[in-house]
């Protein structure tokens, strides 16, 4: 058996770093695994680029917004875009949210948001950690209190990655305090800004790392309102889709192309 691309695969590969290399600035460096942070308007008209060209949600279902693009199509434009540390990919509602959405979310919920995502509309974060809850993730202790249509969620999570510029959060919640630490806790979507003002009751408090930049938040809901429909599978088994979303994020070969391409940016400036 020959391992090799085929000739459409190897056409794609050189159209899309033609395309990076046309759409980025001529002394574009990136910025490691987030390059999103160093210019967010760039990001985000990228992000519209790729949507247009069908490549933003290439491997999605037809019905979803998608092309259903080949395994190997799929990983050619990840490994290249990470590569090049070119912004655009849409990590949290393209390869996290929409599969996670497709297997465990409602009618109403796909029709809703999966095409918003494929337009590349939309940013999505991830609201799993806490303070007291990181490697132990089941003990989580933020709470969604039912009353009526709504959900009343207060707490708060922490190392919340791109919480600054996201539209909507998709959070872990214990809806069962009762049950045990695996069990009663739901998968929930809340609006985290419209338009640029944040939901009432929802604060962001900045954390900065050693570089000055700014990845990740820590975000505190104090009784956030949120609509019942907005659940992600049943109640009280959010584990078993938050599980289902960690497979789908860790299906990556994108850090090993960002590790490639820092290694050869470091022998060139060793000069080996």
């Amino acid at each position: 058996m020959e391992f090799k691309f085929s000739l459409e695969d190897e056409t794609f590969r050189r159209d899309l770093r033609q395309f990076v290399k046309d759409e980025l600035p001529s002394d574009w460096e990136g910025g490691g695994r987030w390059p999103e942070e160093t210019d967010w308007d760039l990001t985000r008209e990228m992000r519209k680029k790729l949507a247009d060209k069908g490549w933003l949600t290439m491997h999605w279902p037809e019905e979803y917004g998608g092309e259903k693009a080949s395994p190997v199509r799929s990983a050619i434009f990840n490994e290249e875009m990470a590569y090049m540390r070119a912004p655009g990919r849409d990590i949290f509602g393209v390869r996290m949210l929409g599969p996670t959405l497709m297997i465990h979310g409602s009618d109403e919920l796909k029709e809703k948001h999966l095409n918003a995502v494929a337009r590349g509309e939309v940013q999505w974060c991830q609201g799993y950690s806490e303070p007291e809850s990181g490697s132990d993730l089941a003990s989580l202790s933020t709470r969604a209190v039912r009353d009526g249509d709504e959900f009343i969620i207060t707490g708060r999570k922490i190392w919340t990655t791109l919480a600054h510029r996201a539209d909507w959060i998709m959070l872990l919640t214990r809806t069962d305090p009762d049950a045990p630490k695996h069990r009663g806790i739901s998968y929930i979507m809340m609006q985290l800004r419209d338009a640029g003002k944040l939901t009432e009751g929802i604060t962001l408090r900045p954390l900065i790392d050693m570089t000055g930049t700014r990845r990740w938040s820590e975000v505190f809901f104090d009784n956030v309102r949120v609509p019942a429909r907005n659940l992600i599978g049943e109640e009280n088994r959010g584990w078993y889709v938050a599980m289902t979303l960690m497979d789908f994020d860790r299906a990556s070969i994108s850090n090993t192309a960002e590790d490639r391409a820092q290694l050869e940016v470091l022998q060139d400036y060793l000069g080996t």
